[in-house]
This record gives structure tokens, sequence and C-alpha cells, in this order.
């Protein structure tokens, strides 16, 4: 993979592990900060859901890390075309189902990285 490729990929993983970290960890903190049209009073009984959806952004983190690792470069590239998939379906889900402000900082990062990867790379 080249290297503008390669600091997209690391760009949208480092993303994705803090969606993990705030998720799963600091839900009732900077998830409140982060969310601020959610009620105060549904970040304690929300935690739960908010660390399983920081698992799933954890792993789309790991598969795109793991593309760094492949040595093969056909099969590094259509792994990273999966996990960007993958990322820019959530977050065009998210902009669709909770704020348009998901699309900027989450979809689209992945579909600039795959119009790089698929057209350029």
């Amino acid at each position: 993979m080249e290297t503008v490729l390669k600091i997209l990929i690391g760009i949208i993983a480092i993303e994705h592990l803090y969606f993990m970290y705030f998720e799963m960890f600091a839900w009732e903190t900077i998830g409140k900060k982060t969310f601020k049209s959610l009620p105060e009073n549904l970040f304690k009984p929300t935690k739960g859901l908010a660390a399983n959806q920081g698992l799933y952004n954890g792993f789309l983190a790991a598969g795109l890390i793991w593309t760094f690792f492949i040595s093969d470069i056909i099969w590094s590239k259509n792994i990273a075309l999966f996990f960007l998939t993958c990322v820019a379906v959530a977050g065009i889900y998210g902009a669709i189902s909770a704020s348009r402000k998901i699309f900027i900082i989450q979809a689209l990062p992945a579909i600039i990285a795959i119009i790089y990867l698929v057209i350029i790379a």
C-alpha cells in the first residue's frame, strides 16, 4: 500500500480506537460531551449498549490495523477495502438514524480512503 493510503487508514483506525475507548470506558463522561442531544439521565442505563457499540468500533480498528501486517499487497488492499466499506456503511447508517454529523466524522474519511484505494493505489 502507498504511504497516503496507510496514513488515511491509520487515521480512521485511530478514530475508531477513540470511539471504542469512550463508548466502552468513558460513556458517562466523554459520551455526555459528545452526544449532547441525549438526555443526561440516559447515559447510565445505556452504558452497556454503548460498550457493545464500542466493541464493534474496536473490531473495525483492528481490521484496519491488520492491513498493515499483511505482506501480500492484493490481500492487504482487499482487507482494507472490506473494513473501510464497513466503516462507511456504519457511518452512513449513523447519519441517517442518529446524526448527520456522523457522516462527516465517520463515513466521509472512509469513502475518501475507498476512492483512493480503488482509483489511485
